[in-house]
């Protein structure tokens, strides 16, 4: 279970390396995978959305007996 959002990290990782926020502001993953920034686009935005719900599910009592869903 604690690999099932691997997938989902590392897609967010290239989608965030291939941004502007990276290439031309020279930031770091951190600060363009934060909420206030709106040079990464709609696609890095929703994988960052997927990720979070992926790693909430982790801790989620009720997914884990279930399982989470993985990517």
């Amino acid at each position: 279970m604690s690999k099932s959002c691997k997938g989902l990290a590392m897609e967010l990782i290239k989608c965030l390396s291939e941004s502007d926020c990276m290439k031309v502001e020279k930031r770091s993953y951190r600060e363009c995978a934060g909420e206030k920034c709106p040079s990464i686009s709609s696609e890095c935005v929703g994988l960052r959305e997927t990720y979070f719900n992926c790693k909430r599910g982790q801790i989620d009592m009720r997914a884990r007996i279930r399982g989470n869903k993985g990517y």
